[in-house]
């Protein structure tokens, strides 16, 4: 089962549970800048890293939130504890955390990292959630699916609001509750809106250089280019008609617009790689730069798609890591 409809936390405060973050970088900084704008009490707020700079930057930024070297100095036995480490680093991290039996409610924002790998790297507990933040929650507009381990069993559906009131605090959370595809299905969502910001920033950054060629001035320039996307993804979630149509009504009504939207070849092979890209990183893959060269020859070998498929990253997304 999922449940794909929009939760906003905005108007729920949440709990003044215990909340130990293991890894002070920038998506936990966020999480706790937004829990305390929403008055959740600092003092129920820890940070472990080992990185005593980064130590001394939290609790001067947060004011009243304690910050460890070590996790079982800050970790109690009650804690919702959030795993906001590298991915790289979360096996190392994970084996040596010290957790009551099946005690803490343990949050993992790592990125693409399965709950039955934590389960096995955390001696095999079972309270888990596996979450996926995008990085528009560094502003607080961000979107979070939440994958609760043996829904409802071994997480209760309080400990689940729990989850969804401390990523409420960057965003909108939906929740995905699907028991026997839900890692696959948050591997889906990494590849959608964790990577997806990096599509967008691409596809901005290609209208703003056409705009530079058409001489437009560079300040200009950008600020058509954001508000121009910040007015149609307001339009968007504001309308209740598909992309599809939306996109017809610019392209139908201006004979310009529509004659310029036909000559597009490009557009539907960028389309269709930036699909690829997305089915690819779902499944844990980067598209093949024999596929990207096919689909550039269909699209009169743009120049700058020639650089994409001869730079040493293959892929518009990147790896996520906090």
């Amino acid at each position: 089962m999922i449940d794909s409809s929009r939760r906003n936390n905005s108007e729920s405060p949440p709990r003044p549970v215990n909340i130990t973050f293991i890894g002070g970088g920038n998506m936990a900084s966020a999480i706790i800048g937004g829990l305390l704008k929403k008055d959740y009490p600092a003092a129920a707020l820890r940070v472990v890293d080992t990185d005593l700079a980064a130590c001394s930057r939290i609790e001067q930024h947060y004011v009243g939130v304690k910050c460890f070297n070590d996790a079982r100095k800050a970790i109690l036995s009650d804690d919702v504890v959030v795993l906001a480490v590298k991915p790289q680093q979360l096996r190392d991290v994970a084996q040596n955390l010290p957790l009551s039996a099946n005690g803490n409610l343990v949050i993992s924002i790592a990125a693409g990292i399965k709950l039955a790998d934590v389960s096995r790297w955390l001696r095999s507990h079972t309270k888990l959630i596996r979450a996926m933040p995008n990085t528009p929650a560094l502003i607080g507009r961000g979107i979070t699916a939440l994958y609760p381990y043996g829904y409802p069993q071994h997480v209760t559906e309080n400990e689940l609001q729990t989850a969804e009131r401390i990523l409420g605090a960057v965003g909108q959370t939906v929740r995905i509750l699907d028991e026997w595809r839900g890692d696959q299905l948050l591997d889906a969502v990494t590849a959608v809106s964790g990577s997806g910001p990096a599509y967008v920033f691409f596809f901005m950054q290609a209208v703003e250089e056409a705009a530079r060629e058409l001489d437009l001035p560079a300040e200009i320039a950008h600020k058509l280019v954001l508000e121009t996307f910040i007015g149609a993804a307001h339009l968007a979630a504001q309308s209740s008609e598909p992309l599809a149509v939306l996109r017809e009504h610019v392209t139908s009504r201006h004979w310009r617009v529509r004659a310029n939207a036909s000559k597009l070849p490009r557009v539907s092979s960028a389309r269709s790689m930036i699909a690829m890209e997305i089915v690819a990183a779902a499944a844990g893959k980067r598209v093949s730069r024999h596929a990207i060269i096919r689909f550039l020859k269909l699209s009169r070998k743009s120049n700058r798609l020639k650089d994409l498929a001869r730079s040493p990253r293959t892929g518009l997304a990147e790896s996520l890591s906090w």
